[in-house]
């Protein structure tokens, strides 16, 4: 058994981690095992508590101080498919076009909210095939972790609007290479199904250059109104 906190810096919805961050936190706490791990958010990740992540039958589990799953992971047998890239003019212009600077459901996100000057401020625009694009500077504390939460919000951005906040259900990532601190990437995201309340989408980072950095893939929940 190993154990893990998430800082409250690295906030979602108000009060919680944010899911990409989070399931980063339980990959590195699993350790390196054969294929990528899915990570399965159950409840809503309590901020500066210790979690434990323990193995199960069928993979992990993470509960809170009172025993309450909060996550699970397993190992995924499906690769995940890139994102096609476009470049930094393209993701700079969608990122102009960015929802959330006027109407976001979380302002307060590590990753996306326009009111965290210390998160990594990922803004992902809407591209007119229905993709998102944004650039991203590397921050200079990089670790895989980084990395996942990075990937998280542009993927739900493809689904997210006005009328529908969504939340981060399922995740899966894998990390091609690390970028370097202080560089500057592209990240774009992708719809692929929506099916009632569940929305299946991808996202990857590349760097400038075109050279892909890391591939995602996710479920994002919407919320009941």
């Amino acid at each position: 058994m190993t154990s893990l906190v998430i800082d409250a810096r690295y906030s979602g919805p108000p009060g919680s981690g944010n899911g990409g961050w989070t399931s980063g936190l339980v990959a590195g706490a699993v350790g390196a095992v054969g294929g990528l791990v899915e990570i399965t958010l159950r409840k809503p990740p309590p901020l500066d508590a210790e979690l434990a992540v323990t193995a199960t039958a069928d993979g992990w589990a993470v509960l809170d101080p009172q025993g309450t799953l909060i996550a699970s992971a397993a190992v995924r047998a499906d690769d995940i498919p890139p994102v096609p890239p476009v470049s930094r003019t393209e993701a700079l212009a969608a990122s102009g076009r960015y929802a959330g600077h006027t109407d976001h459901p979380f302002p307060t996100c590590f990753v996306c909210g326009p009111q965290r000057a210390d998160g990594l401020r990922i803004f992902p625009g809407r591209l007119p095939d229905g993709r998102t694009a944004a650039t991203f500077v590397v921050p200079t504390d990089l670790s895989p972790t980084v990395v996942w939460a990075a990937l998280d919000c542009p993927g739900g951005w493809a689904v997210i609007d006005r009328d529908q906040a969504f939340v981060l259900g399922r995740y899966a990532v894998a990390v091609d290479g690390l970028p370097e601190p202080d560089d500057e990437c592209v990240v774009v995201g992708q719809p692929v199904h929506r099916e009632g309340r569940k929305a299946l989408v991808r996202s990857s980072l590349y760097a400038l250059d075109g050279a892909l950095l890391a591939r995602a893939e996710a479920t994002w929940i919407a919320v009941a109104g």
